[in-house]
């Protein structure tokens, strides 16, 4: 392993054979070791070590299926953004990440910057079930929330490879 291969900068050791591998995988990741091999220009053995170090770098994370969810589960998704109170601020935050990462219906959170904290991705029946899951958040004094701005999605124009819905 050459020294660059040891920093935990995983953005260093990629090269051009492995960024063709990511960019095949993430597109097919069911795709074998040889037909894999044969696009990157490698042979079976030499790609699978590639795959392997990619890995154990967490540069590749998992293997997944990208569901339609709106085949498994009618109903309205949502983008949310969410401003938290700067009274008890760290608290705050971390009883909303709690809070969220035990609901179901919240598929993405994302800490983000001012003037919003958090964006999520939510998944419920209808506007009346986001409603009603919204409300207990906003009574719940632990959480601080100052304010919760809903956006239904109208439609997806462009799926991210990197993303299951």
């Amino acid at each position: 392993m050459n020294r660059k291969e040891k920093t935990p900068d995983s953005s260093r050791t990629l090269g051009r054979i492995d960024e063709a591998i990511i960019d095949v995988l993430r597109h097919n990741g069911r795709i074998t070791y040889q037909k894999l091999a044969t696009l990157v220009h490698l042979t079976a053995s030499p790609c699978q070590q590639r795959v392997r170090k990619l890995e154990r770098l967490g540069v590749i994370r998992g293997y997944g299926a990208f569901i339609d969810v709106q085949k498994v589960s009618p109903g309205l998704s949502l983008q949310v953004l969410v401003a938290i109170s700067n009274q008890n601020r760290r608290t705050a935050q971390k009883a909303f990440e709690a809070c969220v990462e035990n609901c179901p219906q919240v598929l993405e959170c994302r800490l983000i910057g001012d003037p919003f904290d958090y964006s999520l991705r939510m998944r419920c029946k209808d506007m009346k079930h986001y409603r009603a899951l919204t409300e207990v958040w906003l009574e719940n004094e632990e959480l601080y929330i100052d304010k919760l701005v809903a956006y239904p999605e109208l439609a997806v124009v462009k799926h991210s490879s990197t993303h299951c819905d």
